[in-house]
């Protein structure tokens, strides 16, 4: 008798479509998986966000989201998703808005007075690049 013949696992080799629908089970419960770790961190990201909610209760849900994941997480989003949205919202002006001033910072006007744009749009008038329309439009832009 050989060592092989003994071991027996009950399991027959089905070839690549026997194990189709193992390998499909195993990219769903990744897929699973991966959808749970994006909302635990989106829950840990709002719990340390949210300025409102006291030390004490950030600890009480860190420590259940550690002991019960799955069940805590749920009950953050159904009691608290609609805070966790405002919140996020408002993060998101923030960031924007503080883009928008560095952006404005940086660009400036170029450094040209409104008396070089006038100027630079009455030479392109007098070469007969744009009309007066143009130049009227050009005019009003570097005075306002």
């Amino acid at each position: 008798m050989h060592i092989l013949d003994a071991v027996t696992t009950g399991y027959e080799y089905q070839g690549f479509w026997g194990s189709f629908w193992d390998i499909i089970w195993w990219f769903l419960w990744i897929f699973f998986f991966m959808a749970y770790l994006f909302a635990l961190f989106a829950v840990i990201g709002d719990l340390f966000r949210d300025h409102k909610l006291n030390g004490w209760w950030k600890a009480v849900w860190i420590i259940f989201l550690i002991f019960v994941p799955f069940l805590t997480l749920l009950v953050y989003l159904i009691a608290r998703g609609n805070g966790m949205a405002q919140r996020g919202a408002k993060q998101a002006a923030e960031l924007q808005s503080a883009q928008d001033a560095y952006i404005k910072s940086v660009a400036g006007s170029g450094g040209a007075s409104a008396a070089d744009e006038i100027a630079k749009a009455k030479g392109l008038l007098d070469a007969g690049t744009i009309t007066q329309a143009e130049y009227d439009a050009l005019k009003a832009k570097a005075l306002g």
